[in-house]
């Protein structure tokens, strides 16, 4: 696995709602994800879901708030 690589939050959201990266919230819990959302995010549990379907390619961006 490579460096884990940090990005501004005007940077997230461009890529966000360009369609160029997925906005993931990292918390496992779903009461505190859904209490952490940010706008244009998923919860961990959509992620998990999604993920067999994901070009491997997809830029995803985890956050917590």
């Amino acid at each position: 696995m490579g460096e884990v690589a940090r990005t501004a939050p005007a940077e997230a959201r461009r890529k966000v709602e360009a369609g160029a990266a997925l906005f993931v919230c990292a918390y496992e819990s779903e009461e505190l994800c859904g209490r952490m959302m940010l706008e244009g995010g998923i919860s961990l549990g959509q992620f998990q879901e999604r993920l067999p379907t994901l070009d491997k390619g997809q830029e995803i961006i985890f956050y917590c708030a």
